[in-house]
């Protein structure tokens, strides 16, 4: 069984500089589970690792998409996979390390449906404002609601098509229930997990301090670039930096107001994160500093 190491937390936890320290220490090679930094461009917004912060290691699945293509979970896991077996040739350990927590259930529990798209029926999703289509999964399917981001339409189109032609998302294994369970993992991998969950002050205060060095470093001419090339749809996928600061760019809020309100929209998203964390066994919590 091949083994692999996991490491997981919420954003601005310093999930990226431990993986490269485990890398150095173990002789591995680093396979990214974040959903935006696989596209070039969107670098300040998503805390892209920089070659000087890679120390040598070498690093897959960044920039591998411009950022008017779309990549899925599906997408994920055959790159992954395939990135793993090559790793494990080399006679390296694969060292996988992000917070779209979605990828490693894809990855190590796999995906939930094989549901064919619709195209008749996206086409029809696509006319409506996300806020319907969020309505619309919520009243058929609860949990899968509670379980998407209420902004992102590729997912909340994805989960209508499934809905419509079983009736609801089928229940699964997750990985997270599988854990809390005390059940056993993937049956291709043996994997070690590192979760680095940093208390609620420590958190907030490093988000904080990173949206203020992204601000500081660009953040809102990236925007205006990524905003050029791909309009506002696209725009608002690719997470809460490039929507609010499109908002701001569209001239619906002030500059004044940029800080605080992404401070207080990643909060929520790093506690969401958190929650997901908190589905592992405890014996596998370590703090920021260790």
């Amino acid at each position: 069984m091949v083994s692999i190491l996991c490491i997981a937390g919420p954003t601005a936890s310093g999930k990226s500089a431990r993986a490269v320290e485990e890398a150095i220490k173990r002789n591995g090679e680093i396979i990214s589970v974040d959903s935006r930094q696989v596209y070039r461009g969107l670098d300040i917004g998503t805390e892209k690792i920089t070659a000087e912060e890679m120390r040598g290691v070498s690093h897959h699945l960044i920039d591998i998409r411009d950022v008017n293509e779309t990549y899925s979970a599906g997408d994920f896991v055959t790159d992954a996979t395939k990135l793993i077996k090559e790793i494990v040739r080399r006679k390296k350990l694969p060292i996988l390390v992000g917070g779209t927590h979605f990828y490693f259930d894809a990855l190590l529990s796999g995906l939930p449906t094989g549901v064919d798209a619709n195209p008749e029926l996206r086409n029809e999703l696509e006319k409506l404002p996300t806020e319907e289509l969020y309505a619309r999964v919520r009243s058929r399917d609860a949990h899968r609601a509670a379980e998407l981001d209420p902004k992102n339409r590729r997912r909340l189109i994805r989960a209508l098509e499934i809905i419509d032609s079983l009736g609801t998302v089928p229940p699964r294994c997750t990985l997270i229930h599988a854990i809390a369970e005390n059940k056993v993992h993937s049956k291709k991998y043996k994997v070690e997990w590192i979760v680095i969950d940093p208390q609620r002050e420590e958190l907030r205060a490093r988000i904080d301090a990173r949206l203020a060095s992204a601000l500081k470093r660009g953040l809102i001419d990236e925007v205006r670039r990524v905003r050029d090339e791909v309009g506002d749809a696209r725009l608002n996928e690719l997470g809460l930096e490039y929507k609010i600061i499109g908002e701001f760019l569209r001239g619906k809020r002030t500059e004044e107001s940029l800080l605080p309100t992404l401070s207080a929209k990643l909060w929520q998203y790093a506690r969401r994160q958190k929650a997901w964390l908190r589905k592992l066994r405890d014996e596998n919590v370590i703090s920021a500093e260790s």
